[in-house]
């Protein structure tokens, strides 16, 4: 009992200190992984003395952490803002990965003398960027979806082709002609998997009268958790299903989805918090030191020839800008998924393998430092600064079972076309109706004359026969304002 006294106050306080240290870095301009990773390292051998060297440990927490963290991803992901990035999305995931594979392996084999298993070894792991990276950094940078929904779309995927990459090239069987067509199995069945129960798990929930808020949001992550767990045992990737279950559920017509999302985003938070403090626990500072030639090495290529060429090759057919395509490439961060990766030829005794998990994590703080802190400098270069968009209107669900009703509770961003729009002017469907607009400190019954404003919270009360009708329509004036029919919007993704 005192041990767990001792675990649960120790866990507390390090979690604490981590949601200040997201404050700090904001302040600092500095991402929040670096200070998580800090954290670990004063709680480890050389500051605390908490000593930690469980490899196989480490890889099943990391990888369950990245199950998290991949599903707050596809959850808080809007299909809409990412549609039109879609195939340059799928070609970085893909094409981008096995360039940047096969480049940084011969760089490697060229300037360290590594052997070509061990080469290909090393940029396998050092392939895929990282969702929690790309996530918490690309959102607060004001440049065009189609870049955002590149990055986060190849940080969401790409992690399922390197895995099986490294899983394959870490075990003792010999690199055959076969590999391509395991991948393509791997990666089909993933996707199939992810869709599959992301729509199962979408139409189950919206039928289902759970008697609790609460367990929306539980039941949610559950079905992406599932989704990994499928397609783990069809042996098959499962990080792109439980990115892809929940890309589909977070894009469905859930009830309660904003308390979902935010369910999803805190659990998300704390999945990268115990991943980077755990990384930094595991991490010895007396081994690194050895490591920092191999691992800026390794980044120098990776960071100016493997990453830019892959983008290049990748994006051929796209005929994107080589501006966009400048970003892009410097915009490959990476973070814990490199190091969780690279613990799995750690944890199967590969020779060297130890050198690899330090160099990478020499890697990722020298790169995280570096691209982290400079993306929205390089933006405003390339005159990719599109300056503040407007975030699309919020409209989340609850269910009036009993009342064969539903309640749309509206928000509406800053920058909306609904800003202006008399009630009448709104042209909801038989069967819907505005009830309350929230306004300030205070709410009030509207009337026809009524003007919606920025910021206001609007609940509709609908059947739920005119349920999807509303939501269209209320999308539609969001995006093209009183004229949205003459305009030609329908308010569809």
């Amino acid at each position: 009992m005192d041990d767990l006294t001792v675990a649960l106050g120790i866990g507390a306080l390090v979690l604490l200190l981590a949601v200040l240290a997201v404050r700090v870095s904001v302040r600092l301009g500095l991402p929040s992984l670096l200070l998580y990773l800090g954290i670990g390292v004063l709680l480890g051998e050389a500051g605390l003395g908490i000593e930690f060297s469980n490899a196989d440990l480490t890889q099943s927490l990391g990888l369950a952490a990245l199950v998290m963290i991949l599903a707050e991803g596809g959850l808080t992901t809007r299909w809409v803002e990412v549609k039109p990035a879609l195939w340059p999305g799928v070609a970085l995931s893909t094409v981008a990965v096995g360039v940047s594979i096969g480049v940084t392996a011969l760089g490697l084999h060229l300037v360290l003398d590594f052997d070509w298993r061990l080469a290909l070894l090393w940029g396998a792991v050092l392939a895929s960027t990282d969702a929690a990276a790309v996530f918490s950094v690309l959102r607060n940078l004001s440049v065009t979806r189609r870049l955002v929904g590149s990055l986060e779309l190849e940080s969401g995927m790409n992690d399922a082709p390197s895995y099986i990459a490294v899983v394959l090239l870490a075990s003792t069987d010999p690199v055959t002609w076969s590999l391509p067509l395991t991948l393509a199995y791997e990666l089909a069945v993933g996707l199939a998997l992810g869709v599959g129960l992301g729509w199962l798990g979408a139409l189950t929930l919206r039928r289902a009268a759970l008697p609790a808020t609460g367990l929306y949001p539980l039941a949610t992550v559950a079905v992406c958790v599932l989704a990994f767990a499928g397609g783990q045992a069809a042996h098959a990737s499962g990080l792109l299903a439980a990115y892809v279950a929940g890309l589909v559920l977070g894009n469905s017509k859930l009830p309660h989805r904003s308390d979902t999302v935010s369910f999803a985003e805190g659990l998300g938070w704390l999945a990268q918090i115990g991943l980077f403090v755990l990384l930094g626990l595991f991490a010895s500072p007396s081994r690194l030191l050895d490591a920092i030639i191999p691992g800026l090495v390794a980044g120098a290529l990776l960071t100016l020839l493997a990453r830019p060429l892959s983008v290049l090759v990748s994006m051929v057919p796209f005929r994107m800008p080589w501006r966009e395509q400048v970003f892009l490439s410097w915009a490959g961060l990476r973070g814990a998924v490199p190091i969780v990766l690279a613990m799995i030829p750690l944890s199967q005794g590969i020779p060297g393998a130890q050198q690899l998990v330090d160099a990478v994590f020499v890697l990722v703080i020298v790169l995280t430092l570096v691209q982290g802190t400079t993306l929205g400098l390089l933006a405003k270069l390339l005159r990719l600064d599109t300056g503040a968009q407007p975030k699309e209107v919020d409209v989340d669900v609850a269910t009036l079972d009993e009342l064969n009703a539903e309640l749309l509770q509206v928000t509406i961003p800053v920058g909306s076309k609904l800003h202006g729009v008399y009630l009448s002017e709104l042209r909801l469907p038989p069967g819907a109706s505005v009830s309350l607009v929230a306004r300030g400190a205070g709410a009030f019954t509207p009337v026809t004359t009524t003007r919606l404003q920025e910021l206001d919270q609007v609940l509709v009360v609908t059947t739920q026969e005119a349920r999807a009708a509303a939501e269209t329509r209320i999308r539609a004036v969001d995006r093209a304002g009183r004229f949205a029919r003459w305009k030609g919007e329908t308010g569809k993704p």
